[in-house]
C-alpha cells in the first residue's frame, strides 16, 4: 500500500505547478534521511507557512531543502516581502532534481 502523504505538507509532485503564498518563514536544522545514501543527515531548511494553496486557503508547511529554490526565493526574505507575491513552484522530475520558480505574481 502506497504511503499517504500527509496534509499538512505541501506536496510537489513531478511536473505539476503549484501555487502558494506563504505567511511567515524560519531557518532551521532538521534531520533527513539521504535520497543517495539513505542515512539520516542534518541539514539547513527553509520552512514556510503556506495559507494558500492553487488559491484555495490552507494552513500547511512548506520545507525548502534544495540549495537552488532557496537562493530563488532569499530576496523575498528581508522584511518578509514574500507575503507580497504568490509562488507558482514546479518540480520538473522525480528524483533528487531541484524544484524551482516557475512565475512569481502579485498578492
Amino acid at each position: 500500500m502506497a504511503e499517504m502523504p500527509m496534509a499538512n505538507w505541501v506536496v510537489l509532485k513531478p511536473g505539476v505547478p503549484v501555487r502558494l503564498h506563504f505567511k511567515a518563514h524560519r531557518v532551521v536544522e532538521r534531520t533527513i534521511t539521504d535520497p543517495i545514501f539513505g542515512v539520516p543527515k542534518v541539514v539547513r531548511s527553509l520552512m514556510f507557512l503556506v495559507d494558500r494553496e492553487n488559491g484555495a486557503a490552507v494552513d500547511k508547511t512548506l520545507s525548502v531543502v534544495s540549495g537552488k529554490l532557496a537562493d530563488e526565493l532569499s530576496g523575498y526574505l528581508e522584511g518578509e516581502r514574500y507575503k507580497g507575491y504568490t509562488f507558482t513552484i514546479v518540480k520538473d522530475a522525480p528524483g533528487t532534481v531541484p524544484p524551482r520558480i516557475l512565475e512569481i505574481t502579485p498578492f
